[in-house]
């Protein structure tokens, strides 16, 4: 299953993608629960991002980034699941900046997913779009406070 959010920001397609760092992950936390990140090595091929949920569920969550690059109206890295929490049986996370005009850019969030089972990954639907549509407002005001 795919789920795919659009959302224009303020700056260069270039200067967004490169601001996917350790500062944007921590602002992009889910509001509820509880989370640390154990490691954040970055968004290019070969880093890896290690999460810990502890509340209101315990699980480790690690992505590798197997892909990224920058052409000329595009630019984006690719994380894939490889240790995920349950209900999860696959992960693969599209994240995409394309250029809209010199200042402005539109930040593409892909994710493609399955549970473990069919029944599990149309009930995961509802809860990831809602677990990623508060990135939406987030993006927004991040990048507009970083390119001030």
């Amino acid at each position: 299953m795919t789920i795919t959010l659009k959302t224009p920001v303020k700056g260069n397609y270039r200067a967004v993608i490169k601001a996917f760092d350790r500062s944007l992950f921590e602002a992009l936390k889910p509001p509820v629960g509880e989370m640390e990140i154990v490691t954040f090595t970055g968004s290019s091929k070969g880093d890896k991002v290690h999460i810990r949920f502890l509340k209101p569920f315990k699980a480790e969550w690690i992505s590798d980034i197997i892909e990224d690059n920058i052409i000329e109206d595009t630019a984006w890295f690719i994380d894939v699941g490889s240790t995920l929490p349950w209900p999860l049986a696959s992960w693969k996370h599209y994240h995409g900046v394309e250029k809209i005009d010199e200042t402005n850019s539109m930040v593409i969030d892909q994710m493609t997913f399955t549970g473990k089972n069919f029944l599990l990954t149309l009930l995961l639907y509802p809860s990831i779009l809602i677990g990623f549509l508060p990135r939406k407002p987030i993006y927004k005001s991040y990048f507009e406070r970083l390119i001030q």
